[in-house]
């Protein structure tokens, strides 16, 4: 193993990526991804209007949320970016100044690619178990599947598993419906 390896990313390498690049950090290794391709951005976008009209901007739902697209998360000495979070207004009562949010998140989504899949379930899945995010879920624009789980007791629950054109009402979102035809264009 090279010293190279050895050496425990920083938040300052994450300015040493390009910009076409995502960065993460996660156990001390610095990890960059290309930018999403166009099936796995309609997917993420998709989910993103149709959770934040209802539940961020309130048009049509409860509202009480903030959801963000890409957030930068700092999860411990972890630096992480999901596709989409969320947070319950009264836990995140004000944006921070910094670049990252260190408030756990109430919900995340991962898209997942084929370059991405891999680090989405091995290595944030338990990350984001041991932070105690209750709800996660995971859409595959290639199987077109929605995997909706809940963490309890510190161990991800899988809730349910909708593929192709299933109308979706998942927890913690159920008071809408998802139709997920419109997430795999």
């Amino acid at each position: 193993m090279s010293a190279e390896r050895l050496k425990t990313a920083t938040y300052d390498d994450l300015y040493t990526i390009p910009d076409t690049m995502i960065g993460q950090i996660i156990n001390g290794e610095l990890i960059a991804m290309p930018r999403p391709s166009p099936r796995h951005a309609i997917a993420a976008s998709v989910l993103g209007i149709r959770i934040g009209g209802p539940f961020h901007m309130g048009e049509g739902g409860p509202g009480g949320w903030i959801i963000l697209d890409e957030p930068e998360i700092r999860l411990g000495k972890h630096t992480v970016v999901p596709d989409i979070a969320g947070w319950k207004r009264e836990r995140l009562t004000k944006l921070p100044e910094t670049n990252w949010i260190s408030v756990v998140p109430d919900w995340i989504c991962e898209v997942l690619s084929p370059g991405t899949a891999r680090i989405d379930r091995k290595k944030k899945m338990p990350l984001y178990a041991q932070f105690g995010l209750p709800y996660l879920w995971i859409a595959d624009p290639l199987e077109k599947t929605l995997e909706i789980f809940r963490l309890d007791s510190g161990f991800w629950i899988v809730v349910s598993v909708y593929s192709e054109d299933d109308i979706v009402r998942a927890e913690p979102f159920q008071e809408i419906e998802i139709n997920l035809n419109t997430l795999w264009e």
